[in-house]
């Protein structure tokens, strides 16, 4: 893997053409593959990092503009194995950070400590490993964009949404803390907090049933995953003094987290 690897970073690098870099993590669905889709749209390079291979390698790229990196963030091993050789000779753009998960929505009482396991160690855990490993080199840079995602439930709690609304409070924390010490800088740590959005996310919370993940975003028009791409491709290109600290981004029919105004 890692002489596969060297390859391809020789192939990207030796391109004549400087390129503005994005690594996206969780990029094999949702927010993560619309934002890498659309970055290679606006030729930028990709680094795009997730556990499924095949979804990634199924993004179109010129050549020299896609690294894929097949990695579950929750292995900081893997992480310092497959991201130190591209982050040593890479000039980083932005950092976004996507990949995270809901996958229940019960009672605490009724949670499952293995799901809650799973949440806690991609939503925060998975996000700190790749930000302790990206900022040393953003730092030396002086600049860059690192962009969080986390949620509405982590603002507004709802029946059923404690631990995955309690990972997602505790990267808008996260956000705000690395924020104030990379400031010094010229790195801007922006927070984006989605509401309801149309992509897998429903589909892995209620594990593959696709009638009950459907009945979430019936009788409204729910946000799609390029409503949150065209959102990051507007952070990465503000001047660089301007830092958007935070944005909620809501469906039109959600006004608040527990309110959707559904069509009959």
């Amino acid at each position: 893997m890692r002489v596969k690897l060297q390859v391809l970073l020789r192939r990207c690098l030796s391109s004549s053409i400087e390129m503005n870099t994005i690594l996206i993590t969780g990029a094999s669905s949702g927010f993560g593959f619309a934002t890498a889709k659309h970055f290679l749209e606006q030729g930028w390079r990709v680094i795009a990092l997730a556990r499924r291979e095949e979804k990634l390698l199924s993004l179109s790229a010129k050549e020299g503009q896609l690294i894929v990196v097949p990695c579950d963030v929750r292995d900081v091993k893997e992480l310092e194995e497959k991201l130190t050789p591209i982050l040593e000779t890479t000039s980083l753009d932005c950092l976004f950070n996507n990949a995270g998960l809901a996958l229940e929505k019960v009672s605490v009482e009724d949670g499952s400590l293995e799901l809650w396991k799973t949440m806690i160690e991609t939503n925060i855990q998975g996000l700190l490993y790749v930000s302790k490993l990206v900022i040393p080199y953003l730092k030396k840079q002086k600049q860059g964009n690192i962009i969080n995602v986390s949620s509405i439930a982590g603002r507004e709690a709802y029946e059923g949404g404690n631990v995955y609304g309690a990972t997602k409070a505790a990267v808008a924390l996260l956000s705000k803390s690395m924020r104030i010490e990379l400031a010094p800088y010229g790195i801007k740590v922006s927070d984006i907090a989605p509401g309801a959005a149309d992509t897998e996310f429903s589909l892995v919370r209620f594990h593959q049933d696709g009638e009950k993940a459907k009945q979430v975003y019936t009788g409204y028009t729910p946000l799609m995953a390029q409503d949150i791409a065209n959102v990051v491709w507007f952070l990465c290109n503000l001047p660089p003094h301007v830092c958007i600290q935070e944005m909620v981004v809501m469906p039109t029919a959600q006004p608040e987290a527990k309110v959707v105004f559904k069509k009959n």
